[in-house]
Order: C-alpha cells, then sequence, then structure tokens
C-alpha cells in the first residue's frame, strides 16, 4: 500500500469512524503517485499539498526559514545534538513561543526524501499519544525541508546505553524497563488503536528519545507504512530500515506486518538487558550478531545471568530478569504468528516495573 487511506485513530460512533474514513481516503490517496513526479514537480506538489492541510488538519506550524535560522543561530555547529543519513539535527530556542525544540535539517541529498518528509508531517499531525514525539512544525521554503520537534533533554537512548559517554551514568534496572514499557506503550497505539494500524518500520536505539524524567517518545516516522487491512494478511515493499533490527520475514521477502515491529522491539529490549548493540563487529566473532549470540542461552536459564548487562552491577531480581528475558525471547521468535501483540507485551511489562523489579509479578504467559 503506498498511500494514506485513514490514519486516524479509532473513536465510538459509526458515522463518525465513516466521515473520518471518508476524510483520509479523499485527501491521502493522492499522494500515491508522489514518486512518480519530477523534482521541480514533486517540491511544488509537497508545498501545495501542505498547504492545504495546514488550513485545518495539519497542526503543526508552517516555520519561515528565517525563523529557524534565527532559533539555531544560523544551524550554529556548537547546538548540533545529532547527524544520520537523514541530515542533522540542532537545538534551536523559539523566542515567539520561548521553547526549546529540535530542528531537523534533511540533507537534500540523504536518505530522507520529499515523500518520507510528507509522511512524517501529515502522521504526526494525525497521531497523538504521549509515547509519540510532538511535531513542533516543519518548513517547506524554496528547496529547505526542516522538521522541528520538541526538545527531549536526556538525547536517546542509544546515547544511554551504547554510545555512553564518561560523564553519562548507565541505566538502573527499573529505568531500562520504564524505557521498555514506555515504547512499548508507542508501538501498542500504532498497532492497535489507530485505524489502519501504523507499521513503525524503523524501530531502534537511535529513534527513542528520553526527557528529563527518562519517559520515552517515538521519533522518525517517514519510513512508517499504513499496516494491511480486511483481507491482507501483509503488505510488501522494499526492505528499508536499519540492519540487525529487521524481522527475517522482512528481511528475505519484503512482507511487512505489525509482528515485524514485534521483533524490532525484541531487539531493543534484549539491548537494554544486555547493554550490546545488536551488530558489533569488534566483539568476538561469535558474539557480533547479538541475536545469534543469545538464541542459544535463552534455553538454558542457568546461563540466563551471562545476559544481563555488567554495568547494571548484579543490581537487578533474578525473577525480574528472567521475565524480561522470556518477553525478549517471545519478541524474537523466528515465526511471525508466534509472536506476542504489542498489548501483550505492555501487560508483561507493567510487573516489570514495580519497584520489586518483578519479583512479585507474574511470570508472562509461556514464560
Amino acid at each position: 500500500m503506498n498511500c494514506f487511506s485513514c490514519c486516524m485513530p479509532r473513536e465510538g460512533g459509526g458515522e463518525r469512524n465513516s466521515m473520518k474514513k471518508s476524510y483520509g481516503e479523499n485527501k491521502f490517496s493522492s499522494f500515491a503517485n508522489i514518486s512518480m513526479k519530477s523534482d521541480s514537480s514533486r517540491k511544488r506538489y509537497i508545498d501545495e499539498e501542505i498547504g492545504k492541510f495546514g488550513k485545518d488538519h495539519v497542526s503543526a506550524h508552517a516555520f519561515t526559514y528565517q525563523e529557524l535560522t534565527d532559533a539555531t543561530q544560523n544551524f550554529n555547529l556548537e547546538s548540533l545534538l545529532g547527524e544520520g543519513g537523514f541530515g542533522r539535527v540542532y537545538k534551536g530556542h523559539l523566542e515567539s513561543r520561548n521553547k526549546d525544540v529540535a530542528v531537523k535539517k534533511l540533507d537534500r541529498n540523504g536518505l530522507q526524501g520529499n515523500h518520507e518528509f510528507l509522511v512524517e508531517v501529515l502522521l504526526l499531525s494525525l497521531l497523538h499519544h504521549p509515547n509519540l514525539v510532538n511535531l513542533e512544525g516543519y518548513c517547506c521554503d524554496g528547496e529547505h525541508r526542516i522538521l522541528v520537534y520538541e526538545f527531549m533533554s536526556k538525547g536517546t537512548l542509544e546515547d544511554h546505553l551504547l554510545d555512553l559517554k564518561p560523564n553519562i551514568e548507565p541505566l538502573d534496572w527499573l529505568t531500562r524497563m520504564k524505557i521498555a514499557q514506555g515504547t512499548a506503550k508507542g508501538l501498542e497505539y500504532l498497532h492497535e488503536t489507530s485505524n489502519p494500524p501504523v507499521i513503525y518500520r524503523d524501530f531502534k536505539a537511535s529513534n527513542i528519545l528520553l526527557d528529563e524524567n527518562f519517559d520515552t517518545k517515538l521519533s522518525d516516522f517517514g519510513l512508517a507504512k499504513l499496516g494491511p487491512t480486511g483481507d491482507q494478511s501483509h503488505i510488501t515493499t522494499r526492505v528499508m530500515g536499519t540492519y540487525g533490527y529487521c524481522a527475517p520475514e522482512y528481511a528475505s521477502t519484503g512482507q511487512l506486518t505489525t509482528k515485524s515491529d514485534v521483533y524490532s522491539f525484541g531487539v531493543v529490549f534484549l539491548e537494554l538487558i544486555t547493554g550490546k548493540r545488536v551488530i558489533d563487529n569488534s566483539r568476538p566473532s561469535e558474539e557480533q550478531n547479538l541475536v545469534l549470540w543469545a538464541q542459544p542461552l535463552f534455553k538454558d536459564k542457568s546461563k540466563f545471568h551471562l545476559m544481563a548487562d555488567p554495568l547494571l552491577g548484579g543490581k537487578y531480581s533474578p525473577k525480574g530478569l528472567h521475565q524480561a528475558l522470556a518477553i525478549a525471547a517471545m519478541c524474537l521468535q523466528e515465526e511471525a504468528e508466534t509472536r506476542p501483540y504489542m498489548s501483550d507485551v505492555v501487560s508483561a511489562l507493567h510487573f516489570l516495573c514495580r519497584p520489586d523489579g518483578g519479583e512479585g509479578g507474574a511470570p508472562p504467559e509461556g514464560s
């Protein structure tokens, strides 16, 4: 499916849902052919379409390039928060709102193109949840494609787990479980509340943002796809995402379902437990792929302690560790249909977020 037919959350009332469906089909179906347009006509098309949506339905503000230049002090490198294939992210301050923001300036030659830019603006204008990042606005001035998000003071999960600098304290066990639960709730909303479901498709530690309380929000929705509807069991699309996080059936066939995201969640959850990056060529050869290394250990409870991050210093409940590894193992099942729904994962994680670290909680079903 290449177009947005309806991206609205489910609400009670058939008439209201019918109105939403009609709105979605009428408005979003026009994006199906964006990839067929030439560069110049595509830019003009995006300007026109976002302009139309901005009147009533796109809640994000349309910033001028000058406003964002001022907010970032001319995109000063001292304000740089991070960079990747999409471009650079800067910390900015909007004087008019007295608010700090994160400003993502897309590289014109980068991985995130006009289609992804449009997808992100529209999705984050329609979908709202405490565990999804808020889009403050965007800029579509001339050649410039810029996204403006709420500022998350703790940066990314990657910063606190996989790229730990000497001045950053390692995450404790309960904080790791809290982060896992928050991201699971975000995926649960996308999969089970959004209608039709949204497949995130790029779930990884660097896309999980943290605020000062280590509450989490998912970011970077440019690769998101609408999930299968009706009699469809999957959608077929070209394989995108990050190596190591992609579900095996998606990587091999391009067949995508919400269970593909469940696998990616399992990978990140295993990273949270172990403190190890999913692919790390600096480790011994048998440990370079985290999932392959963990598979035999999942089957031997006497070796579970070997999978706990040494930086935890042993400060976790053994029962909680067992339950966490059971959840990770279920999410990482080879067969997509045997993986749990995200709502089941959220329920299982509830016990692990208790002050006793899961010591008094019931183990997940099937553990």
